[in-house]
């Protein structure tokens, strides 16, 4: 909820600073919105599919795409090999000798890393024949624990680094180590954050085409750029930029930061265009976007504070090493650096000593995830905070108030070098007490306290930065590295407004909006300005790098729109208006500074002279003779802004690394279930201070937006991996991201205090709770646990353990079948069973040695080739709730007892994953001449299969197993074996359980 009304200020029509409902919304509420997918395709466009590793880290030994190209409807298959000959690896911002490119060129480094990429007629053709391709892949150990993955002795993902540390930084402001030898306390603590994603409605989406005459591609692309990574993928296809044309559709479903991590996708698509002679799309599906897309930074931080004894921190030490996955992919290591420049947030800390390491794993490399830098950095610093009024036994909010940076300090030069713009901290925080209720709140957690219930409250102040400085990531370079390779800085926003001869208003800006409401404010700035309605405005937010005028800054990231891309269309307003004025000046003979535009009409201040807008600005048209010597006629304007503000890094180390600096005061109450470990979300009051703000409305769905992303990654959201690099986290069933249900409404409160560095006093706000939500939950459950470790996300059985709980044992027969850790990671599976066979001991195991028999019996099998003495190669499909693969599989009979025992083995690796198992079946004849078959299995699986199949993968392999034997006895005459009631709804819920 928010009663936050905004300040009208002198001058204003009323347009600027309105809730003015969004102009995007009719058409994508009726449902034309015009998506990426929705977009017609030339004749003869190819669709693509993407063979991806099932395993962590293996060497390519072998790739045979032959029987996938002779299979109907497909056309090519673009291979590593390809890929070497048409593209380079993509430039990274370290220097170190390692190599990341579009496809898997040499070893596969993470599970769901791409290795090729079909092109046929229909998707469905594409993503059959990736079945047909055969990988020989040589496993190598792998480095999954950021700690364990920097170790010297740990496995190496690039053996020409040396090691999986690929960056280590050391920076020193102030005067650290005195601070620390003067402090009266010492506070520290580690922490981690884990990896969470972004989970945007509309996946992944490219259309490519290469023309041949000119070495030259045309990409449509839901990307979010293309700002500097424009750069990254013409290089990396080895072509000038102007050759690489890329084009965004006119609506996105979401991002969230997560839509830059497409640009392999773009070169890969691009070369799979060139290799199959013909347009391609692709549409990643979400199984591959939580696989294989992208995902937030997980970091391990040691931080510690010198403090005085009544909570004043002197100085900070931090020790931080994030965890970017297989590759270091542009634009990381953005994450540490987009921060570097406020690592002290809202506070006034004088000293500060920072080691910065990136570490390599073999998961999915990360990149842009709402906030990026800022959760990493809010967690360990908000959480120190709160530890220090523990263990000094002050009140947490007083040990705030005396650190912030006091008030009438601003513009504030922060010690690594941030210049905080504008602001009022302490009457902030004072605001949001008053008018949030705090006292209530307190009231509320001594109430249950007494009562002997689990309630706490947790504070949260953070600075959101936003216009990112184009050159923060050198701070990740030595000063001698930057100076030889030149200095980076600013951020270039980009509008063009033009004025047609009817009147009417057209616009284009170089950002590319998400969602939201790019249009709607592009249209109420022009409305401000040139005083005319909305109605008139058509606002285009597609972009074309062929025609459209962009920068490297160009794009939709770190919060740009408001406080830069406004801005520079407020400022190509103000040249029409003033275009404009000299015009209607010159016609009526008055001096240009009496000109007003209102209402549709240009009048004379004073004076009755006036006329519509449309008749003096088709003039410009219509009538260019009659213009001033000095106007050219044609009326557009284009502008480019960059701000002053923003230097590249000095000689120190220092960044100003944005350009604007909203302030964040959070608080919440929360009680915790004793019982069950749930988390309940009592209150929660966000209060932002993001300058001037543009459309409330807009402002306060952008809060809401972000807190229901930060209240997901503080409870629910996290990326699991098994000690083998499985990924265990392939559905919204085992990724859990908080619904509209679990969402309660928070308190919106806003204070404005204009930024004097935009050119309509405007800061960013959409990514700000993602920072602050997190760590201000966890300092709530900190205080109502009386806990110090708390690790990200609270889940019950996390809160469980915190309370002290023990799981109770399992009951007896209950779950004895579940599911456990396989060795290496991965998932186990094992059980016992048996069933009644017709025939004596002797008949059943002449029947099993029968490979006509065998190939009848296994679930799926098309096929089965003797290769050795009781030794096969079967060729199985085997499905898992939504998933179906086909595997590539070696069948063997060992230990042979005849006729009392033997072993049933087998293996196999398919697109979807790889899995392995045995069964030890025991016969022992009994009455009425038969025999009861007895079995014991033990099974791994690990890959797609495994991470999507998680919850079904027990039940569903004991259904396998099971037909395995119902089969044999149907083939040695007699009846299946009838399910238990429980067996046939198992069955009913895990669907065909593998069958052909």
């Amino acid at each position: 909820m928010n009663a936050f009304e905004p300040t009208m200020r002198e001058g204003q029509s009323g347009q600027i600073g309105r809730r003015q409902q969004r102009v995007e919304d009719d058409a994508l509420l009726r449902g034309h919105g015009c998506y990426a997918d929705d977009l017609a395709v030339s004749p003869g466009t190819l669709h693509a599919a993407v063979l991806r590793s099932p395993h962590a880290h293996a060497r390519l030994v072998g790739l045979d795409v032959s029987p996938a190209l002779v299979m109907p409807g497909v056309h090519a298959v673009l291979t590593g090999e390809d890929v070497r000959r048409w593209a380079q690896p993509f430039p990274v911002g370290v220097r170190q000798p390692m190599e990341h490119w579009c496809l898997a060129v040499d070893k596969v480094r993470y599970v769901g890393e791409p290795v090729a990429v079909v092109m046929a007629e229909s998707r469905y053709l594409a993503e059959d024949a990736l079945d047909a391709i055969r990988v020989d892949y040589q496993m190598l150990p792998v480095a999954v624990d950021t700690e364990a993955a920097i170790a010297a002795d740990a496995p190496l993902l690039h053996e020409g680094v040396g090691s999986n540390v690929v960056s280590e930084r050391h920076f020193r402001y102030g005067d650290p180590e005195q601070a620390f030898d003067e402090a009266v306390r010492r506070v520290a603590l580690k922490v981690r954050v884990p990896r969470s994603s972004c989970t945007p409605m509309e996946c992944y989406v490219v259309i490519a085409d290469y023309d041949a005459s000119s070495d030259s591609y045309d990409v449509l692309s839901n990307f979010q750029g293309p700002y500097a990574l424009h750069s990254v993928m013409a290089r990396a296809l080895k072509v000038p930029g102007n050759r690489l044309r890329l084009r965004t559709p006119p609506d996105s479903g979401g991002s969230f930061g997560i839509k830059q991590g497409v640009f392999p996708y773009v070169v890969m698509m691009g070369l799979a265009a060139r290799k199959a002679g013909a347009p391609v799309k692709w549409v990643e599906d979400r199984l591959e976007h939580l696989q294989g897309a992208s995902s937030a930074t997980n970091r391990v931080t040691e931080i510690e504070a010198a403090v005085t004894q009544d909570g004043r921190v002197t100085a900070l030490h931090w020790d931080q090493v994030d965890d970017c996955g297989a590759y270091l992919r542009a634009p990381e290591p953005a994450t540490f650096y987009r921060m570097h420049g406020n690592l002290t947030g809202a506070y006034a800390i004088e000293h500060l000593s920072v080691r910065n390491r990136v570490a390599l794993t073999n998961k999915t490399p990360t990149g842009l995830n709402r906030g990026f830098g800022g959760p990493q950095v809010y967690f360990a610093l908000e959480r120190l905070m709160q530890r220090i009024a523990v263990e000094l036994e002050l009140d947490p909010l007083e040990v705030i108030r005396r650190n912030l940076v006091p008030s009438g300090s601003f513009p504030y030069r922060a010690a690594a070098g941030a210049l905080l713009d504008s602001g009022d901290y302490p009457a902030s925080v004072e605001q949001g007490v008053r008018e949030g209720g705090l006292d209530e709140l307190l009231t509320r957690r001594e109430a249950a306290r007494r009562e002997g219930r689990l309630y706490g409250v947790g504070y949260t102040v953070a600075v959101e930065p936003s216009i990112s400085n184009m050159g923060y990531i050198t701070t990740a370079m030595t000063p001698e590295e930057r100076r030889r390779a030149g200095p980076k800085n600013g951020a270039v926003s980009t509008a063009t407004i033009s004025v047609g001869p009817l009147g009417d208003i057209s616009a284009h800006v170089s950002s590319t909006p998400q969602g939201q409401g790019h249009r709607t404010v592009v249209a109420q700035v022009i409305a401000e300005v040139l005083g005319v309605p909305l109605e008139s405005i058509s606002v285009n937010v597609e972009l074309d790098t062929g025609k459209d005028a962009w920068s490297i800054a160009s794009g939709n990231y770190s919060s740009r729109f408001s406080g830069a891309v406004a801005g520079a269309v407020y400022q190509a307003a103000v040249k029409v208006r003033d275009r404009l004025a000299g015009i209607a000046a010159a016609q009526w003979q008055v001096e240009a500074a009496r000109i007003r535009f209102a209402e549709g009409q240009v009048g004379v201040v004073d004076s009755e002279l006036m006329m519509p807008f449309g008749r003096l600005a088709g003039a410009t048209h219509w009538a260019p003779g009659t213009l001033p010597d000095e106007e050219p006629g044609g009326l557009r304007e284009t502008v480019f802004w960059s701000p002053p503000q923003l230097e590249a890094p000095d000689d120190d180390d220092r960044i100003n690394s944005s350009l604007c600096y909203g302030f964040i005061f959070d608080y919440c109450g929360v009680e915790v279930d004793r019982i069950t470990g749930k988390v309940r979300l009592d209150r929660y009051v966000t209060l932002h201070d993001a300058g001037r703000l543009l459309n409330p409305d807009l402002v306060d769905g952008q809060v809401r937006g972000a807190f229901a992303q930060g209240l997901g990654a503080a409870l629910m959201e996290e990326f699991a991996y098994g000690d083998d690099g499985s990924f265990q986290s392939g559905t919204f069933a085992d990724y859990l991201v908080p619904t509209s249900v679990e969402v309660p409404e928070p308190l919106i409160l806003h204070r404005e205090t204009p930024s004097p560095f935009t050119p309509l006093g405007a800061k960013g706000v959409g990514e700000g709770n993602n920072m602050s939500t997190p760590v201000c939950i966890a300092n709530a459950v900190a205080d109502a646990l009386g806990s110090a470790d708390i690790e990200l996300p609270l889940t019950p059985s996390k809160v469980r353990t915190l309370i002290g709980i023990e799981e109770p044992p399992r009951p007896q027969g209950v779950g004895e079948d579940r599911a456990a850790p396989a060795a290496g990671g991965g998932s186990r599976l094992t059980a016992s069973d048996s069933v009644t066979l017709p025939g004596g001991p002797q008949a059943v195991f002449d029947t099993l040695l029968d490979p006509e028999t065998l190939q009848a019996i296994i679930p799926g099998c098309h096929a089965l080739e003797l290769t050795g003495d009781n030794a096969y190669r079967a060729d199985v499909t085997v499905g898992v709730g939504m998933i179906r693969a086909r595997f590539d599989a070696r069948v063997a009979l060992s230990d042979l007892d005849p006729p009392h025992a033997l072993r049933l083995s087998g293996a196999g690796s398919s697109a979807m994953g790889s899995a392995e198992g045995s069964a030890r079946i025991r016969l022992t004849g009994i009455e009425g001449g038969q025999t009861r078959l007895d079995y014991d299995y033990d099974a791994a699986v690990g890959g797609k299969v495994a991470s999507v199949g998680g919850r079904m993968l027990q039940s569903a392999s004991r259904m396998i197993i099971g037909q395995i034997f119902a089969r044999l006895a149907q083939r040695m005459g007699g009846a299946a074996p009838r399910l238990s009631p429980w067996r046939r709804l198992k069955a009913l819920f895990t669907g065909r359980g593998g069958r052909s």
